[in-house]
């Protein structure tokens, strides 16, 4: 299929500008090419290093960065006045998601993607200087080996179960600080084991829409549980 009769990069930035506006963000030129060359770049390096499973453009647009930016609000937000600085940890992190995702929309936010396979991070390293973001880092590392981080968020997106995720990273969140788990249904047998070990609990649950997604997502927000009383 010729460029001309499939203009695919075309559509693509018009796709994510009227994601930006369904998920009522406030994103420039400069953030979206950003968002654009990331995914042409996990594209290229995907054929050799296999960061991701989906193979097409269209459906890695939809399922990695509209899926990412759905999250860049509800965060925002939690985080309270905008132009807040933060420290966020992305464990588990693959190919840079949501962490490269939320450092492009969120420049004053210090973001930290943790992935155990080196050639990720690697991926995510060199994504930091290609897409000139000083405040995005990558750690080839187990997150249960690291000193405590103190963040205000530690999130993960399909890293490992509530319970697992709670265990491993928990200690890297700040006393004030939230675990968030980004998830498709409602992990109901999770969030039971979650609460058996008693040390973090359930905050909120808060469904997402992710534009052009016909699947369920949410945010699953944890508190330890002392901090709660």
């Amino acid at each position: 299929m010729s460029a001309h009769s499939n203009p695919a990069g075309v559509d693509m930035a018009g796709r994510l500008s009227r994601a930006f506006e369904q998920l009522g963000l406030q994103a420039d030129a400069d953030a979206a090419a950003k968002l654009l060359d990331y995914l042409a770049q996990m594209q290229r390096w995907n054929r050799t290093y296999n960061l991701t499973a989906i193979r097409d453009p269209q459906q890695m647009l939809v399922q990695h960065l509209f899926d990412s930016l759905a999250a860049v609000g509800p965060f925002s937000d939690a985080l309270g006045q905008p132009g807040a600085q933060a420290k966020v940890y992305d464990v588990g992190s693959g190919g840079g998601l949501p962490g490269v995702v939320l450092a492009v929309m969120r420049p004053e936010w210090s973001v930290t993607c943790i992935d155990a396979v080196e050639k990720k991070t690697a991926f995510v390293r060199q994504m930091s200087g290609a897409l000139a973001l000083p405040n995005l880092q990558a750690r080839h590392a187990r997150i249960e080996t690291l000193d405590p981080a103190d963040c205000n968020i530690v999130t993960s997106r399909a890293f490992a179960s509530l319970d697992d995720f709670a265990m491993l990273a928990g200690r890297h969140v700040r006393n004030d600080g939230t675990l968030v788990a980004m998830k498709g249904k409602v992990p109901e047998d999770e969030i039971t084991a979650l609460h058996a070990r008693g040390e973090w609990q359930v905050d909120h649950i808060q469904q997402l829409r992710v534009p052009e997604l016909q699947a369920e997502r949410c945010l699953i927000w944890m508190r330890r549980s002392q901090g709660t009383l």
